[in-house]
């Protein structure tokens, strides 16, 4: 549904870390699926770890959060000017490890809205295995 370009539309991540290629999905109001091509260019495999590349737990937790930025977005209307705040991070479990070559399938869910506060249940999958799950928290601040 919405390309790189149209994602940066929503987002201020840019190269390297914007960690979302793809939105497959969204309801517009409480769902939202978003694709992440894993390759082995990717700067970060160069530490972690050069003989045995893992994507780190922390920028899986990053990539769910930009789909969640980016759906969040979408709901309040919010545009190029505006910036969601990452709030909180809760009950993150991490499955199984993503390598080179893998496709992360993250989908999120809005658990509760107040106002410009959200909560998030994100999982991210690669195929259908679970490999990561958190509750997410997150705010429209003001315009940058």
């Amino acid at each position: 549904m919405l390309d790189i370009n149209e994602i940066k539309k929503y987002i201020p991540h840019r190269y390297p870390f914007l960690l979302v290629d793809r939105i497959i999905e969204t309801d517009r109001q409480k769902k939202i699926v978003g694709l992440k091509n894993v390759t082995g260019n990717e700067e970060f495999f160069n530490g972690h770890f050069p003989d045995f590349p893992i994507m780190p737990g922390v920028l899986i937790l990053e990539a769910m959060a930009q789909v969640a930025c980016v759906l969040s977005m979408i709901i309040l209307g919010g545009g190029a000017n505006s910036v969601v705040y990452f709030m909180g991070i809760d009950k993150a479990k991490f499955r199984k490890p993503v390598v080179p070559g893998d496709q992360l399938r993250m989908e999120l869910e809005v658990l509760k809205q107040r106002g410009k506060i959200f909560c998030f249940q994100g999982n991210a999958y690669v195929g259908e295995n679970l490999v990561a799950e958190a509750e997410l928290k997150a705010m429209l601040g003001n315009e940058k």
